[in-house]
């Protein structure tokens, strides 16, 4: 497996992650390719070698002429389907740009459709989100993995005026994103940056063992005082257990954990709340009896959820269990690789997911909803249902 690894010591921005590929070995000329085709105005990528606290890096700069255009996302999509760009990088660049559109509308309280791009829609920062997208789908890459990622600190001023470090949407991008302390009083990662690390980054930590074959250095436009503004680009061959979990139909992931410790409320309260989880689109849901303190026994209710999610399900612990605050924790996840599917029995159709490991045969799990549902309609034993749907899948298997 081949990964990418975005080391974002000093923050992360548009024109560094064009900077950092280009300079890891993604040719300038294919890009400009790119964005020629998009119909900017005299648009052309001038790439530089400059140093950073003594360190040789990559800086990107977007030469254009002036415009004074703010454009919504519609303007911007259609652009990127009128142009030559393949398949998988429209994808990619329009991933990106959906993401800063979702935030902007949820920090302005409007919808997607009006969302009004500002600093986000101008020609530089096309360039940059599209030249970056090209870039990663030239990379090649399975995988990107990412640091910890630092914000810088104070305020700056924005086209709505001044607003506190990090900016509304940088924030609004950053949910669910392990984030680095910095008291470095400038703004290290901008709307564009997060919302790359939103679309692309499937993981957050340390850099995972892998053979680094290529390595990039993207530069920041500000000089900082305490180290180097430079976005470093690892590129490498993944571990051989990174490898034989591909091989073994293992996915690997990122999940929210939202966990509160509850010792006043009923058990009643608690199972309500789990019902009103799941139905609102939780993993899963479950309770862990704790000891707190003055011995008090207590309930440790946890909650699974993709990062998406974990705004509106914190809201409905809070609504339901009237607890004082709720812990985030952000964890990897391995699983396997399944697929919805229904099989048909003598008492009717049952619907399961079926999973691969390795080269063993798949494995059927019937749904136990859709098993009751059969069960209470025909009045037989729930074991029944279940036993009749496996073996109704072991037959289709075999005579397929």
């Amino acid at each position: 497996m081949r990964i990418a690894y975005l080391d974002c010591l000093s923050g992360i921005s548009g024109d560094m992650t064009l900077a950092a590929l280009v300079d890891a070995g993604i040719p300038l000329t294919d890009v400009q390719a790119a964005i020629d085709s998009l119909q900017l105005p005299s648009c052309r990528l001038q790439a530089t070698t400059v140093k950073k606290h003594g360190f040789r890096a990559t800086k990107i700069n977007v030469l254009h002429e002036p415009e004074h255009a703010h454009r919504h996302l519609s303007h911007i999509t259609k652009m990127i389907d009128e142009s030559q760009l393949s398949a998988r990088q429209q994808e990619l660049a329009k991933k990106i740009f959906t993401r800063l559109g979702e935030a902007e509308a949820k920090v302005h309280g409007t919808t997607l459709e009006k969302v009004h791009f500002h600093e986000v829609g101008a020609v530089d920062s096309i360039a940059d989100i599209v030249g970056a997208a090209v870039a990663w789908d030239l990379l090649g890459v399975d995988r990107i993995v990412a640091s910890p990622i630092p914000t810088g600190c104070g305020e700056i001023k924005i086209a709505h005026g001044k607003v506190s470090v990090p900016a509304p949407a940088t924030a609004e991008l950053l949910r669910g994103i392990p984030m680095a302390a910095s008291d470095i009083p400038y703004e290290l990662t901008t709307p564009t940056g997060a919302a790359i690390l939103a679309a692309l980054v499937e993981e957050f930590g340390p850099c995972p063992a892998m053979t680094v074959q290529q390595l990039g250095y993207g530069a920041g436009s500000r000089d900082l005082e305490q180290q180097a503004n430079i976005l470093r680009l690892f590129v490498g061959e993944s571990s051989e257990s990174a490898s034989s979990s591909t091989e073994q139909n293992i996915a690997t992931d990122q999940v929210l954990k939202l966990e509160t410790n509850l010792d006043d409320v009923p058990g009643e309260v608690i199972g309500y709340a789990t019902e009103r989880l799941l139905a609102a689109g939780a993993l899963d849901v479950y309770s862990t009896s704790i000891q707190m303190k003055k011995q008090r026994p207590g309930v440790m209710l946890s909650v699974l959820t993709s990062t998406d999610l974990a705004s509106s399900l914190e809201q409905i612990l809070f609504e339901e269990t009237g607890t004082l605050g709720v812990r985030r924790v952000l964890l990897s996840r391995q699983r396997q690789l399944r697929e919805q599917t229904n099989v048909t029995t003598s008492w009717g159709e049952v619907s399961g997911k079926v999973a691969w490991f390795g080269s063993a045969s798949p494995r059927f799990s019937p749904e136990y909803e859709s098993c009751a549902k059969l069960a209470r309609e025909h009045g037989v034993a729930l074991r029944d249902i279940y036993q009749s749907a496996r073996h109704a899948f072991a037959e289709s298997k075999s005579e397929s």
